[in-house]
């Protein structure tokens, strides 16, 4: 057992320069070389590069934003249209149903074939007409959403800014 002991007793006081994991032993050594600076127009042209970095950077930051501000306000114009359209459905939608409950209320007091061919034909075409009329107004509210969506971009000249960073 005393071997073993001695051998991590050993172990333990070997020096580590020798291990190769252990830091290095070692010196930089001292040299009498001169301090070397930049040339001037190396100096000049990096200085040049930085601010030219620096002045696209902007332009491309201005951009960015300008950009997001014109997604923000294009999505808020297609969200507000989009729900004006939805509600005009459902307007439609519960004036075509009114009509369907009449329209059966009607037919439980009629008495004959003739009255009951009188009452269809004016319900379809108080129906065409009422589907013609529902039809125009979704086109025209579905077309000035388009045109204000297209438009909102044109309207803050946003085009500038992409223009400038290019």
């Amino acid at each position: 057992m005393t071997q073993v002991t001695a051998g991590a007793t050993q172990a333990k006081t070997a020096n580590h320069a020798a291990s190769p994991f252990g830091p290095p032993k070692s010196e930089i050594p001292n040299s009498d070389l001169p301090n070397i600076e930049m040339p001037d127009a190396f100096r000049e042209s990096t200085e040049k590069g930085a601010v030219r970095a620096k002045d696209t950077y902007e332009k491309a930051k201005v951009a960015a934003e300008q950009a997001t501000d014109l997604l923000k306000d294009t999505f808020t114009t297609a969200a507000k249209g989009t729900t004006d359209y939805n509600l005009k459905v459902m307007e439609i939608a519960r004036t075509n149903a009114n009509a369907a409950f009449d329209y059966t209320h009607e037919l439980l007091g009629v008495k004959s074939l003739s009255e009951f061919v009188e009452l269809s034909t004016a319900h379809a075409r108080k129906q065409f007409e009422a589907m013609t009329a529902q039809t125009k107004e979704l086109t025209e509210i579905a077309q000035k959403v388009t045109t204000e969506t297209a438009a909102v971009g044109w309207r803050q000249g946003d085009t500038k800014a992409f223009n400038k960073v290019a």
